[in-house]
């Protein structure tokens, strides 16, 4: 399943995400760090949604109150049906 997620008080604007059998195979931001949202992409790739959401959720950038890698995981916890929590 291939879905796209508008991302809220990041640099980044979207992350295309593909997650196949509850494991993420591709992300693709648009927008933000390129070097930082390259490694997140290809550190995440393979590994299970509950996993990539435990590692990410509430990671902050600088003073804000989320980051693109906690975006990653508000869309993968969206998709899954989880509650998100802030």
């Amino acid at each position: 399943m291939r879905f796209d997620y508008r991302t809220k008080g990041v640099c980044s604007r979207v992350i295309h995400v593909e997650v196949e059998d509850g494991i993420v195979r591709e992300v693709v931001f648009e927008g933000g760090c390129p070097g930082n949202a390259q490694g997140v992409s290809r550190l995440v790739q393979g590994r299970p949604v509950a996993e990539v959401i435990d590692l990410l959720q509430g990671i902050r950038c600088g003073f804000k109150s989320t980051s693109c890698p906690d975006q990653l995981a508000r869309a993968l916890a969206e998709n899954a049906g989880q509650p998100v929590s802030e």
